[in-house]
């Protein structure tokens, strides 16, 4: 697909629709939005624009559609697969300025946002009224558009899965300016395709999510974490089928590791409640009652010791609580502190192969001379794993990113994983995808990105792969 070269006329027209104020020409246009958190993506846009209604969407489109303008979506900029970087260049949509909470429905329990309402206000706005909204990806400055755009998942997955499954209803503009109205606030539907789920996780390729209806549970009365220190990783992540079998299912299941550990610690100035072991489950159990939280963890503790853990720490204090987690939040940018530069493989693999995933990860390090880091959720069987490039020169890391990345992506096709477990495709990852999926299926989502956006002018350069 060519465009056309984004001219005078067409800042005119962003301009007269947005004001001078909300429009940024390409020269002007800061670094920060022409990469994503990783940066390992890097173009400018023609043009940034600051959007703030439906309305202002669906005209930007519109316009950009008859020009045959590549328009690229973003709203914080927390991605790691440069998903929100505009590769043809064209038109940035910022959305970031739409943070208006239109509705709290308390009957339906549901609430409605704006997209670029931050994954943080929501859960503080939703407690502070005694609901819950489960989703918990790391990233909480992340929008709630940016998280439904790559089906966002984070640590309470095992127990209260995705976003996808807490959105109710959406409000999509059309790469062809076209507003629809996708879902409700009904609690099943069994009418036709099921085109909101489609957008869930799209990436921006199919439309823009200008408005959602999220689906609220009660917020539970009670919480307490565990941390388990295990001799080895195997033995720890090994303990964890267990563990979901013996006790009420945990809300969060995480594995790391002592390095990993040692690195918040330094990057915080600020001790773990222990750093001894080489290897730990960090556990989470939530409910309506103390005591149903309690029986709970009582199993998951006797589970853990009888499988070999060394040691079982409660935290059941919001000071306990926040010293372990604040560390756990600490992780990813810990361990970019540590280097010069890194990229991330976030696999997903069936639960039963986690250890042996991670164990193999760790053999990379010595067979390609890289230093590689991880942790995830071994409840659910996502794993990030980090490659660092610390002093290796251009030409060389890339060789070796290359090589441990064609490793990793194998080593999980034959485990019956996938190649992202909540971060999304982008453009970084289009060529492991392409490889983990057969050519009928591949085949299927061209033809969905065609029916949706035949002109390819919707954030082009990501996930879908052309044969």
């Amino acid at each position: 697909m060519s465009y056309k070269a984004f001219d005078d006329d067409d800042l005119a027209f962003l301009k007269s629709l947005c004001g001078d104020e909300r429009v940024t020409a390409r020269d002007a246009v800061g670094e920060d939005y022409c990469h994503d958190e990783l940066g390992g993506a890097f173009a400018r846009p023609d043009a940034r624009v600051q959007v703030l209604s439906i309305g202002e969407i669906s005209q930007v489109m519109r316009y950009a559609y008859g020009h045959d303008l590549p328009v690229t979506v973003r709203g914080s900029g927390t991605g790691l697969v440069g998903g929100a970087v505009p590769l043809e260049g064209g038109i940035l949509l910022d959305t970031s300025g739409m943070t208006n909470v239109i509705e709290l429905d308390e009957k339906n329990m549901t609430l409605t946002v704006e997209p670029g309402v931050l994954l943080m206000d929501v859960a503080k706005y939703v407690e502070e009224r005694g609901f819950f909204y489960p989703p918990d990806p790391g990233e909480k400055t992340a929008t709630i558009g940016g998280n439904i755009s790559t089906n966002a998942g984070g640590m309470r997955a095992v127990k209260y899965g995705v976003t996808r499954d807490y959105v109710r209803a959406l409000t999509v503009v059309l790469p062809n300016g076209d507003v629809v109205e996708l879902g409700g606030k009904i609690a099943k539907n069994s009418s036709g395709y099921s085109l909101k789920d489609l957008i869930v996780g799209s990436e921006g390729t199919l439309g823009i999510v200008a408005r959602a209806t999220l689906r609220l549970l009660p917020l539970p009365k009670a919480k307490i974490s565990l941390l388990v220190p295990f001799p080895d990783l195997a033995a720890a992540i090994r303990t964890v089928p267990e563990v979901i079998r013996a006790a009420s299912v945990p809300t969060a299941v995480e594995f790391m590791e002592r390095e990993v550990i040692l690195a918040a610690e330094k990057f915080q100035a600020r001790k773990f409640p222990d750093s001894s072991a080489d290897a730990y489950l960090l556990l989470t159990f939530d409910g309506a009652s103390r005591e149903e939280v309690d029986l709970a963890w009582d199993a998951a503790a006797k589970t853990c010791l009888a499988n070999g853990a060394k040691d079982v720490f409660i935290s059941d204090t919001p000071e306990r609580n926040e010293s372990i987690w604040s560390a756990r939040g600490a992780f990813l940018e810990a361990i970019k502190a540590s280097t010069t530069e890194m990229d991330e493989c976030d696999v997903v693999v069936p639960r039963a192969h986690v250890a042996e995933f991670v164990l193999f990860s760790h053999g990379l390090q010595k067979r390609h001379g890289v230093r590689i880091r991880s942790f995830g959720h071994a409840g659910d069987g996502n794993l990030h794993i980090y490659v660092l490039r610390d002093d290796l020169g251009e030409a060389e890391w890339k060789s070796k990113l290359s090589a441990v990345f064609e490793d990793l992506y194998a080593r999980a096709r034959e485990l019956g994983g996938q190649v992202s477990g909540e971060h999304g495709i982008g453009s970084a990852k289009r060529p492991y995808l392409a490889e983990s999926l057969a050519p009928e299926v591949r085949s299927l989502m061209r033809g969905i990105k065609a029916a949706f956006d035949p002109k390819n002018i919707l954030n082009p350069g990501k996930v879908v792969v052309q044969d």
